[in-house]
């Protein structure tokens, strides 16, 4: 493995994330501090708690979700956009480095920010409600791979798309309505039993009902389904990058 190439490509994408650092951590705290304004107090006040748990509580995992699921998918996608915008990315291709040091530089990066992000929020958190993380070696698992999953689609979305435009749409249209749907801000046994039945095809639900139960012992879905949903989708992207780079996708046309 060309571990030069790697850290080339890896650091190259951090220095690009430092250089906006105010930004791109304000950015997440000034959105986490609205949400529990008007989650945790104004609507909080009304519920008293969801599961035993307080509400302001509650939500902490799934705005944690929220945040990293489009910050990977928001990072990885730019970042092989832009060289595919500016035509360095075929100076890339053309040097000796295989698809698996590129992709792991430039997810590697990607994750990395979001995973940065995810634990600003969960300090910020800290300031509104109490925390209790009762497994937090599962709790860093499923952040971990959450982030590894969701950088790796953001990558794929950056191959896929022609235009800046592209990069929002799925982001925008499906990643923030299935995480809204997905029991982000409430369980979903609140719901009547056929919307229950329904939202189990959201597989958002997986990721934000696992990630919850390393917090509050409490889930959803089992975990171990949870556990799966997140390899599988992994996998998934795995071989769509693999695929992509073997047949030249919107890569060497």
């Amino acid at each position: 493995m060309n571990l030069r190439a790697v850290r080339a490509i890896y650091v190259h994408e951090m220095k690009r994330f430092f250089r906006t650092l105010m930004e791109s951590l304000l950015s997440p705290v000034i959105s986490t501090s609205l949400y529990f304004v008007v989650f945790g107090a104004a609507i909080g006040s009304r519920i008293d708690q969801v599961e035993g748990v307080s509400y302001g509580a509650f939500i902490v995992p799934g705005l944690i979700m929220l945040s990293v699921m489009t910050q990977g998918i928001s990072n990885a996608s730019f970042g092989i956009y832009f060289p595919k915008f500016i035509g360095t990315i075929y100076e890339l291709l053309s040097a000796p480095v295989n698809f698996f040091e590129i992709v792991l530089g430039y997810v590697g990066a990607a994750a990395t920010k979001s995973l940065m992000i995810g634990v600003v929020i969960l300090f910020t958190a800290g300031f509104f409600v109490e925390l209790e993380v009762r497994h937090p070696l599962a709790m860093l698992a499923f952040l971990v791979l959450t982030c590894l999953s969701f950088s790796l689609f953001g990558f794929i979305i950056g191959i896929w798309a022609e235009n800046f435009q592209q990069l929002q749409v799925i982001p925008l249209l499906v990643i923030t309505p299935l995480v809204f749907l997905g029991g982000s801000f409430y369980s979903i046994s609140m719901l009547p039993p056929v919307w229950q039945t329904i939202t189990l095809f959201n597989p958002v639900v997986y990721l934000v009902s696992g990630f919850r139960w390393s917090f509050f012992g409490q889930a959803d879905v089992p975990v171990g389904l949870s556990l799966l949903a997140i390899a599988g989708f992994t996998a998934l992207c795995l071989f769509l990058v693999w695929l992509i780079f073997k047949t030249g996708y919107r890569i060497k046309a």
